[in-house]
């Protein structure tokens, strides 16, 4: 099981194990939208045109999202996951290599690194750069579908995990430190898309995604500079990550795991719950 810096790999590395890991391209684009939710768009027909060599393709709303949700993303039963993954043959045990393509917004292979991390996969990692890095470096790609013998899946859903509302409004009282994963526009509510009101969670601090992920190529920012951007957060301290979807919080708490922070959990429906509700509070100003 990774943990650290090994929840990182290379393209080098994910070739070199291509026989005992599974590949998995989760690549969806976002068109975002000035309020409210983005709009996804399947990066399908992108994987059919090229991907890693025997790899699946799953789609972080259909395959990973509850379809009967209150909200666009909010996390898909176990169940569901469990048909999903056994549909391309994957096990809790296996090691699974999760990434984006071209065509895809980077940040959503973190949500599903997060998805299947917390619904008993027990070893998920991230191929840093996804499939741009892979053939620019020459690697070879496949095209078309990919058969899979199915499996049995029956993973174990961590549902401390997974911070509820209740959860959040606690934090504000209390020890647990609220990380907005939003863009220092967003959180101080003076640019940006938002999400019902703008602003940011009160006691919120603001450790972008975008500082850590590139969002245009899928690269991560080198660990070292990862590690910096949590230098002065005591890993003993539980944090909770939001942003406005469960999206970009995926991607500073992926960062702070690989920091050696693992007291992190995340808001799964964000600010689309908080700020639609007029009772619970919000700050504009940088917080």
């Amino acid at each position: 099981m990774a943990s650290g810096a090994d929840l990182i790999v290379t393209p080098a590395w994910v070739e070199a194990h291509l026989d005992t890991v599974r590949v998995i391209d989760c690549s969806v684009r976002f068109e975002p939208r000035p309020v409210g939710s983005s709009i996804i768009h399947s990066c399908r027909d992108a994987y059919l045109a090229a991907h890693v060599p025997g790899a699946a393709y799953l789609h972080m709303v259909d395959d990973l999202s509850d379809p009967q949700g209150a909200y666009a993303f909010t996390l898909a039963p176990q169940a569901q996951i469990d048909r999903v993954l056994s549909a391309i043959g994957v096990t809790p045990d296996d090691t699974i290599v999760v990434y984006g393509n071209p065509e895809g917004t980077p940040v959503a292979v973190t949500r599903a690194w997060w998805v299947l991390t917390v619904s008993g996969c027990r070893d998920v990692r991230i191929m840093d750069g996804g499939l741009a890095r892979w053939t620019a470096e020459g690697r070879s790609v496949s095209m078309g579908e990919e058969r899979f013998t199915p499996s049995v899946f029956k993973g174990q859903r961590d549902e401390t995990a997974v911070a509820r509302k209740a959860e959040v409004a606690e934090a504000i009282r209390g020890d647990a430190l609220l990380i907005n994963a939003l863009s220092p526009q967003q959180h101080a509510g003076t640019g940006g898309a938002h999400y019902g009101r703008p602003g940011h969670i009160p006691g919120s601090t603001n450790i972008p995604a975008q500082d850590l992920m590139d969002p245009a190529t899928g690269a991560f920012a080198p660990v070292e500079e990862i590690r910096a951007a949590f230098a002065d957060l005591s890993p003993d301290r539980a944090a909770i990550t939001y942003c406005g979807g469960g999206i970009a919080a995926a991607a500073t708490l992926f960062a702070m795991k690989v920091s050696g922070h693992d007291r992190v959990t995340l808001y799964d429906n964000s600010l689309l719950e908080w700020s639609t509700e007029p009772d619970l509070p919000m700050e504009t100003g940088e917080g």
